[in-house]
């Protein structure tokens, strides 16, 4: 497929057009395309290190949590054959049980151990009493009524986790309680993913990077900001590759050297059909295009394919645009191609407090503000303007209100999808 063919079918800016794909088809295309890194793409990382970081295999437990039946409070144990059917019971106490120091002696009818949270409950025992629940006459008699039940306040051995049980599997992201859960089980070390390399670049003679001055018709490149920032939240590799000018000669250049040596190859802006615009030219003579619009505002024009080995996202240059793309497409193909288990943004319903409108014929996704009534129910407004070049917009913004493709206007009161942003911006 080139560019070239492509061009002559209906304006990326038209509200309807059959060429192009629906969001859903489109990230359908992305992750059926694309192979996860071989499985010798991995590397060993000391636990604290492991944080965030893709799980090359599953982890299975070796041991037991806990280890050994214990005492969920502190009381007494005992045998609950010695517990009362009514009335009370005297019992002898005849040692202690701390947490690292478990009682060795044995017990008989009659007997009992004061223990602690989290000791290990003596041989032979297999219930405790609050020690709110008890009378001490002195310090090695107590007395018991009927309120405990044989087995209560007991943490049984595996209870947590059983030995021999998968507890993470392959593909997850590790949060800081899987960091608790493989140390509970005495884990030093994990293999994982390596990071994607990961490079990025924007086009336009237009750009100027932060700190240079700016001439008549010049702008400060945002997106090469926002897309480090992104890439940052994946744990990627990250090359910047800087800003590209308007010239099919550099450009190429740059595609083929970032090919050689990166998983994926980002950028932003000459993806439409303006006289400028080259990504989609040379991209389509150098790689193997896919697709290349997408029924969405904003966001229409996006190339997606490969560079010989490479993944390659041709992002449009507007801001917003870049940040939307990046959300609903880039962000599932790292995971993908990481081996992670793909997480699909999660949508919920909230009564919209603005007037919403769009024109019918592609998803629409604006920027709102999602908040919750002391009630529980959730409402969201719009964040102002919503052209694809106010930043602003995504800045005010904690969610999208995603319009779907046949929607036109909805008013106050209205219930939308709502995606809050998490986990990427």
């Amino acid at each position: 497929m080139t560019i070239n063919t492509i061009v002559k079918q209906p304006f990326c800016t038209d509200d309807h057009d059959p060429t192009s794909l629906s969001a859903g088809q489109a990230l359908e295309r992305i992750l059926a395309a694309i192979v996860p890194l071989a499985a010798d793409a991995v590397e060993r990382l000391p636990l604290r290190q492991a944080l965030d970081r893709v799980l090359a295999a599953p982890i299975v437990a070796e041991i037991n949590v806990p280890p050994l039946d214990n005492s969920a409070m502190d009381g007494y144990a005992l045998n609950g054959d010695d517990l009362p059917a009514q009335g009370v019971r005297r019992l002898t106490v005849v040692g202690d049980s701390f947490a690292g120091h478990p009682f060795l002696g044995s017990c008989q009818q009659g007997e009992c151990v004061r223990i602690m949270t989290g000791a290990v409950l003596p041989a032979g025992l297999n219930t405790v009493i609050p020690q709110e629940h008890v009378e001490c006459i002195d310090s090695s008699t107590i007395r018991i009524d009927a309120q405990t039940r044989c087995g209560d306040n007991v943490r049984a051995a595996g209870e947590d986790i059983c030995q021999g049980q998968t507890v993470l599997a392959k593909g997850r992201r590790i949060t800081a309680a899987d960091l608790g859960l493989l140390a509970s089980l005495g884990i030093a070390d994990v293999v994982v993913t390596r990071r994607l390399r990961v490079a990025f670049l924007t086009t336009g003679d237009e750009l100027r990077s932060v700190g240079e001055s700016l001439k008549p018709g010049q702008i400060y490149d945002s997106n090469r900001y926002t897309l480090y920032a992104m890439l940052s939240h994946q744990h990627c590799l990250i090359s910047d590759l800087g800003v590209v000018r308007d010239d099919p000669t550099a450009l190429r250049i740059v595609l083929q050297q970032a090919a050689l040596d990166h998983d994926v190859i980002i950028s932003s802006g000459g993806v439409s059909v303006g006289a400028a615009d080259h990504v989609g030219q040379v991209f389509s003579e150098l790689g193997d295009v896919n697709f290349w619009k997408v029924a969405m505002k904003p966001g229409r024009p996006l190339i997606f394919g490969y560079l010989q080995q490479s993944l390659f996202f041709g992002l449009p240059g507007n801001p917003v645009a870049v940040m939307v793309s990046f959300s609903q497409f880039v962000q599932p193909a790292l995971q993908r191609l990481a081996g992670e288990t793909v997480a699909l943004p999660l949508l919920l319903r909230a009564v919209t407090t603005s007037t919403l409108r769009k024109r019918a014929g592609r998803t629409e996704y604006q920027r709102g503000i999602l908040n919750q009534a002391a009630d529980g129910s959730l409402t969201v407004s719009k964040t102002g303007a919503q052209g694809s070049g106010i930043l602003l917009s995504m800045s005010l913004a904690n969610c999208f209100i995603v319009l779907q493709a046949e929607q036109t206007r909805l008013e106050v009161g209205a219930e939308v999808l709502v995606q809050p942003f998490a986990g990427w911006i």
